[in-house]
Protein backbone atom coordinates (compact mmCIF):
# COMPACT_ATOMS: atom_id res chain seq x y z
CA UNK A 1 0.00 0.00 0.00
CA UNK A 2 2.81 2.32 0.01
CA UNK A 3 3.21 5.29 -3.07
CA UNK A 4 6.29 5.03 -5.38
CA UNK A 5 8.49 8.34 -4.69
CA UNK A 6 10.01 7.35 -8.33
CA UNK A 7 8.74 10.62 -10.29
CA UNK A 8 7.81 13.12 -7.41
CA UNK A 9 10.00 16.51 -7.59
CA UNK A 10 11.96 17.60 -5.44
CA UNK A 11 12.14 21.28 -3.81
CA UNK A 12 8.94 23.21 -3.76
CA UNK A 13 7.40 21.36 -7.03
CA UNK A 14 7.40 18.48 -5.16
CA UNK A 15 5.84 19.20 -1.72
CA UNK A 16 2.62 18.46 -2.22
CA UNK A 17 3.44 14.85 -3.66
CA UNK A 18 6.13 14.40 -0.91
CA UNK A 19 3.72 15.31 2.05
CA UNK A 20 1.17 12.90 0.50
CA UNK A 21 3.39 9.89 0.73
CA UNK A 22 5.02 10.79 3.84
CA UNK A 23 1.46 10.82 5.08
CA UNK A 24 0.28 7.09 4.05
CA UNK A 25 1.08 5.85 7.28
CA UNK A 26 -0.85 8.05 8.86
CA UNK A 27 -3.49 7.40 6.27
CA UNK A 28 -3.41 3.16 6.54
CA UNK A 29 -3.42 4.15 10.40
CA UNK A 30 -6.53 6.09 10.59
CA UNK A 31 -8.29 4.29 7.88
CA UNK A 32 -8.04 0.26 9.85
CA UNK A 33 -9.15 2.72 12.67
CA UNK A 34 -12.11 4.01 11.47
CA UNK A 35 -13.24 1.05 9.60
CA UNK A 36 -12.71 -0.55 13.38
CA UNK A 37 -14.99 1.98 14.84
CA UNK A 38 -17.51 3.01 11.59
CA UNK A 39 -21.06 0.87 11.87
CA UNK A 40 -22.77 -0.15 8.96
CA UNK A 41 -26.36 1.20 8.42
CA UNK A 42 -29.26 1.05 5.98
CA UNK A 43 -30.52 3.66 5.02
CA UNK A 44 -33.84 2.42 4.28
CA UNK A 45 -34.45 1.42 8.07
CA UNK A 46 -35.05 5.01 8.64
CA UNK A 47 -37.85 5.45 5.85
CA UNK A 48 -41.46 5.15 7.34
CA UNK A 49 -42.36 3.66 3.83
CA UNK A 50 -46.03 3.48 5.11
CA UNK A 51 -46.44 6.97 5.22
CA UNK A 52 -46.39 6.88 1.20
CA UNK A 53 -48.84 6.88 -1.46
CA UNK A 54 -48.61 7.34 -4.78
CA UNK A 55 -48.00 10.53 -6.72
CA UNK A 56 -50.23 12.11 -9.68
CA UNK A 57 -48.24 9.93 -12.29
CA UNK A 58 -49.56 6.78 -10.94
CA UNK A 59 -52.93 7.88 -10.38
CA UNK A 60 -52.61 9.46 -6.96
CA UNK A 61 -51.94 13.08 -5.83
CA UNK A 62 -49.28 15.51 -6.03
CA UNK A 63 -47.50 17.72 -3.49
CA UNK A 64 -49.60 19.86 -1.53
CA UNK A 65 -48.26 22.69 1.16
CA UNK A 66 -50.36 21.24 3.50
CA UNK A 67 -49.06 17.95 3.18
CA UNK A 68 -45.61 18.69 4.57
CA UNK A 69 -45.59 17.88 8.63
CA UNK A 70 -42.74 20.33 8.67
CA UNK A 71 -42.40 24.12 9.27
CA UNK A 72 -40.76 26.14 6.50
CA UNK A 73 -37.54 26.64 8.54
CA UNK A 74 -36.99 22.97 9.02
CA UNK A 75 -37.76 22.52 5.26
CA UNK A 76 -35.66 24.76 4.40
CA UNK A 77 -32.55 23.19 6.27
CA UNK A 78 -33.54 19.93 5.29
CA UNK A 79 -33.23 20.99 1.37
CA UNK A 80 -29.97 22.75 2.29
CA UNK A 81 -28.78 19.63 3.61
CA UNK A 82 -30.12 16.92 1.04
CA UNK A 83 -28.93 19.36 -1.87
CA UNK A 84 -24.96 19.34 0.12
CA UNK A 85 -25.05 15.83 0.16
CA UNK A 86 -26.24 15.61 -3.53
CA UNK A 87 -23.03 16.64 -5.47
CA UNK A 88 -21.07 13.70 -4.06
CA UNK A 89 -20.12 13.22 -7.37
CA UNK A 90 -18.21 16.27 -7.70
CA UNK A 91 -16.81 15.89 -3.97
CA UNK A 92 -15.38 12.03 -5.42
CA UNK A 93 -13.66 13.83 -8.20
CA UNK A 94 -12.00 16.45 -5.87
CA UNK A 95 -10.62 14.27 -3.76
CA UNK A 96 -9.26 11.67 -6.09
CA UNK A 97 -7.87 14.07 -7.77
CA UNK A 98 -5.89 15.42 -5.21
CA UNK A 99 -5.52 12.21 -3.32
CA UNK A 100 -5.09 9.66 -5.71
CA UNK A 101 -6.38 6.48 -6.19
CA UNK A 102 -3.81 4.20 -4.98
CA UNK A 103 -2.53 2.79 -2.02
CA UNK A 104 -4.56 3.79 1.32
CA UNK A 105 -5.17 7.63 0.08
CA UNK A 106 -7.47 5.84 -2.54
CA UNK A 107 -8.79 2.95 -0.26
CA UNK A 108 -9.82 6.13 2.21
CA UNK A 109 -11.40 7.84 -1.03
CA UNK A 110 -13.66 4.82 -2.00
CA UNK A 111 -14.98 4.27 1.70
CA UNK A 112 -15.54 7.53 2.65
CA UNK A 113 -17.24 7.99 -1.15
CA UNK A 114 -19.44 4.88 -0.50
CA UNK A 115 -20.63 5.94 2.92
CA UNK A 116 -21.47 9.48 1.83
CA UNK A 117 -23.85 7.85 -1.01
CA UNK A 118 -25.87 7.02 2.26
CA UNK A 119 -26.42 9.94 3.57
CA UNK A 120 -28.45 11.20 0.43
CA UNK A 121 -30.23 8.33 0.08
CA UNK A 122 -31.86 8.04 2.74
CA UNK A 123 -32.74 11.75 3.19
CA UNK A 124 -34.69 12.12 -0.30
CA UNK A 125 -36.58 8.64 0.40
CA UNK A 126 -37.59 10.33 4.09
CA UNK A 127 -38.73 13.69 2.47
CA UNK A 128 -40.62 11.87 -0.45
CA UNK A 129 -41.81 9.46 1.26
CA UNK A 130 -43.62 11.72 3.99
CA UNK A 131 -44.35 14.38 1.61
CA UNK A 132 -42.02 17.37 3.66
CA UNK A 133 -40.79 19.21 0.57
CA UNK A 134 -42.28 19.65 -2.80
CA UNK A 135 -40.80 16.60 -4.94
CA UNK A 136 -40.57 18.78 -8.49
CA UNK A 137 -38.96 21.79 -6.66
CA UNK A 138 -36.13 19.64 -4.83
CA UNK A 139 -35.58 17.51 -8.03
CA UNK A 140 -35.39 20.67 -9.92
CA UNK A 141 -33.21 22.22 -7.80
CA UNK A 142 -30.98 19.05 -7.48
CA UNK A 143 -30.72 19.43 -11.19
CA UNK A 144 -29.10 22.97 -11.20
CA UNK A 145 -26.79 22.07 -8.09
CA UNK A 146 -25.35 18.97 -9.44
CA UNK A 147 -25.06 20.63 -13.22
CA UNK A 148 -23.31 23.33 -11.43
CA UNK A 149 -21.21 20.99 -9.75
CA UNK A 150 -18.60 21.52 -6.76
CA UNK A 151 -15.16 22.73 -7.51
CA UNK A 152 -12.07 23.40 -4.78
CA UNK A 153 -10.62 25.82 -6.46
CA UNK A 154 -6.62 25.73 -6.64
CA UNK A 155 -6.92 24.62 -3.05
CA UNK A 156 -3.56 22.16 -2.50
CA UNK A 157 -3.99 19.01 -1.17
CA UNK A 158 -2.72 20.64 2.43
CA UNK A 159 -5.48 22.84 1.83
CA UNK A 160 -8.07 20.30 0.99
CA UNK A 161 -7.64 18.15 4.56
CA UNK A 162 -7.54 21.45 6.18
CA UNK A 163 -10.50 22.15 4.72
CA UNK A 164 -12.64 18.83 5.59
CA UNK A 165 -11.18 18.81 8.77
CA UNK A 166 -13.78 21.77 9.55
CA UNK A 167 -16.48 20.94 6.60
CA UNK A 168 -17.59 17.70 8.05
CA UNK A 169 -17.46 19.03 11.71
CA UNK A 170 -19.61 21.93 10.39
CA UNK A 171 -21.91 19.25 8.85
CA UNK A 172 -22.38 17.16 11.87
CA UNK A 173 -23.53 20.26 13.66
CA UNK A 174 -25.95 21.53 10.88
CA UNK A 175 -27.44 18.12 10.62
CA UNK A 176 -27.78 17.28 14.45
CA UNK A 177 -29.77 20.65 14.80
CA UNK A 178 -31.71 20.35 11.78
CA UNK A 179 -32.90 16.79 13.43
CA UNK A 180 -33.97 18.54 16.51
CA UNK A 181 -35.73 21.19 14.41
CA UNK A 182 -38.14 19.05 12.38
CA UNK A 183 -40.25 18.02 15.22
CA UNK A 184 -40.25 14.40 14.01
CA UNK A 185 -38.49 12.18 16.13
CA UNK A 186 -37.32 9.10 13.35
CA UNK A 187 -35.92 12.94 11.20
CA UNK A 188 -33.85 13.47 13.97
CA UNK A 189 -32.77 10.14 14.66
CA UNK A 190 -31.83 9.39 10.76
CA UNK A 191 -30.17 12.66 10.91
CA UNK A 192 -28.10 12.04 14.31
CA UNK A 193 -27.21 8.70 12.61
CA UNK A 194 -25.86 10.72 9.40
CA UNK A 195 -24.03 12.80 11.71
CA UNK A 196 -22.44 10.46 13.42
CA UNK A 197 -20.43 9.41 10.24
CA UNK A 198 -19.56 12.68 9.45
CA UNK A 199 -18.00 13.48 13.14
CA UNK A 200 -15.34 10.14 12.18
CA UNK A 201 -14.85 11.41 8.82
CA UNK A 202 -14.27 15.14 10.49
CA UNK A 203 -11.73 12.40 12.98
CA UNK A 204 -9.94 11.28 10.18
CA UNK A 205 -8.86 14.00 8.43
CA UNK A 206 -8.25 15.86 11.68
CA UNK A 207 -5.68 13.78 12.68
CA UNK A 208 -3.85 13.80 9.30
CA UNK A 209 -3.45 17.27 9.88
CA UNK A 210 -2.12 17.25 13.21
CA UNK A 211 0.65 14.41 11.77
CA UNK A 212 1.48 17.13 9.22
CA UNK A 213 1.82 19.62 11.56
CA UNK A 214 4.59 17.43 12.60
CA UNK A 215 6.04 16.75 9.29
CA UNK A 216 5.51 20.71 8.48
CA UNK A 217 4.91 23.21 10.73
CA UNK A 218 4.65 26.21 9.27
CA UNK A 219 3.06 24.94 5.47
CA UNK A 220 0.39 23.30 7.53
CA UNK A 221 -0.17 26.18 9.96
CA UNK A 222 -0.64 28.33 6.40
CA UNK A 223 -3.24 26.11 5.27
CA UNK A 224 -5.24 26.24 8.15
CA UNK A 225 -5.53 29.75 8.64
CA UNK A 226 -6.38 29.86 4.60
CA UNK A 227 -9.04 27.83 5.33
CA UNK A 228 -10.77 29.34 8.04
CA UNK A 229 -10.25 32.83 6.82
CA UNK A 230 -12.03 31.69 3.55
CA UNK A 231 -14.03 28.95 5.02
CA UNK A 232 -17.36 28.33 2.82
CA UNK A 233 -19.72 25.43 3.40
CA UNK A 234 -19.53 22.94 0.25
CA UNK A 235 -23.16 23.57 -1.00
CA UNK A 236 -22.40 27.62 -0.77
CA UNK A 237 -23.12 27.53 -4.77
CA UNK A 238 -26.35 26.12 -4.46
CA UNK A 239 -29.56 28.17 -5.37
CA UNK A 240 -30.43 30.63 -2.88
CA UNK A 241 -28.10 29.51 -0.21
CA UNK A 242 -27.15 32.72 1.39
CA UNK A 243 -30.61 33.48 1.61
CA UNK A 244 -31.58 29.91 3.46
CA UNK A 245 -28.54 30.39 5.25
CA UNK A 246 -30.06 33.56 6.78
CA UNK A 247 -33.02 31.47 8.07
CA UNK A 248 -31.21 28.74 9.49
CA UNK A 249 -28.92 31.10 11.16
CA UNK A 250 -32.01 33.23 12.68
CA UNK A 251 -33.06 29.62 13.66
CA UNK A 252 -29.98 28.70 15.29
CA UNK A 253 -29.76 25.67 13.91
CA UNK A 254 -25.95 26.91 12.44
CA UNK A 255 -24.76 30.45 12.61
CA UNK A 256 -21.51 32.37 13.61
CA UNK A 257 -21.84 31.17 17.01
CA UNK A 258 -21.46 27.58 16.49
CA UNK A 259 -19.38 28.02 13.76
CA UNK A 260 -16.68 29.61 15.85
CA UNK A 261 -17.55 27.44 19.16
CA UNK A 262 -18.38 23.95 17.76
CA UNK A 263 -15.98 23.92 14.70
CA UNK A 264 -13.46 26.36 14.75
CA UNK A 265 -12.70 26.56 18.03
CA UNK A 266 -12.32 22.58 18.71
CA UNK A 267 -10.17 22.03 15.74
CA UNK A 268 -7.87 24.57 16.09
CA UNK A 269 -7.81 23.19 19.87
CA UNK A 270 -6.88 19.68 18.78
CA UNK A 271 -4.37 21.10 16.98
CA UNK A 272 -2.84 22.65 19.82
CA UNK A 273 -2.28 26.03 17.58
CA UNK A 274 -2.15 28.77 19.70
CA UNK A 275 0.58 27.18 22.56
CA UNK A 276 3.38 25.74 19.43
CA UNK A 277 6.48 26.36 19.74
CA UNK A 278 7.68 24.80 16.55
CA UNK A 279 6.93 27.38 13.83
CA UNK A 280 9.18 29.42 11.88
CA UNK A 281 8.76 33.20 11.08
CA UNK A 282 6.08 31.61 8.40
CA UNK A 283 4.36 30.01 10.20
CA UNK A 284 4.56 32.41 13.13
CA UNK A 285 2.88 35.29 10.66
CA UNK A 286 0.22 32.52 9.54
CA UNK A 287 -0.74 31.97 13.15
CA UNK A 288 -0.76 35.56 13.53
CA UNK A 289 -3.14 36.35 10.71
CA UNK A 290 -5.33 33.11 12.30
CA UNK A 291 -5.75 34.61 15.25
CA UNK A 292 -6.87 38.01 14.27
CA UNK A 293 -9.27 36.43 12.04
CA UNK A 294 -10.85 33.83 15.27
CA UNK A 295 -11.46 37.13 17.26
CA UNK A 296 -13.15 39.14 14.61
CA UNK A 297 -14.94 36.11 14.29
CA UNK A 298 -16.10 35.83 17.67
CA UNK A 299 -17.02 39.36 17.67
CA UNK A 300 -19.01 39.03 14.86
CA UNK A 301 -20.48 36.05 16.64
CA UNK A 302 -21.77 37.76 19.42
CA UNK A 303 -23.61 40.83 17.65
CA UNK A 304 -25.26 38.57 15.55
CA UNK A 305 -26.60 36.40 18.26
CA UNK A 306 -27.18 40.12 20.37
CA UNK A 307 -29.32 41.19 16.96
CA UNK A 308 -31.06 38.09 16.84
CA UNK A 309 -32.13 37.57 20.72
CA UNK A 310 -33.22 41.71 19.87
CA UNK A 311 -35.70 40.94 17.07
CA UNK A 312 -37.00 37.23 19.07
CA UNK A 313 -37.24 40.05 21.86
CA UNK A 314 -39.74 42.01 19.87
CA UNK A 315 -41.47 39.72 17.79
CA UNK A 316 -42.38 38.08 21.36
CA UNK A 317 -43.90 41.92 22.09
CA UNK A 318 -46.00 42.13 19.17
CA UNK A 319 -47.44 38.94 20.08
CA UNK A 320 -47.75 38.81 23.53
Amino acid sequence: MTMTTTKIPSGADGFQARLLHELEPVVEANLERHLSVARPWLPHDYVPWSRGRDFAFLGGEDWKPEDSPLDPVARTAMIVNLLTEDNLPSYHREIATQFGRDGAWGQWVGQWTAEEGRHGIALRDYLVVTRGVDPVKLEGLRMEHMVAGYDSGDKTALQAVAYVSFQELATRVSHRNTGKATGCPLAEQLLARIAQDENLHMIFYRNLIAASFEIAPDETMAAVRDEVVGFQMPGATMPDFMRNSVTIAKAGIYDLRLHHDAVITPVLKFWNVFDRDDLGPTGEQAREELAQFVGQLDQQATRFVEQRERARAKAAARTA
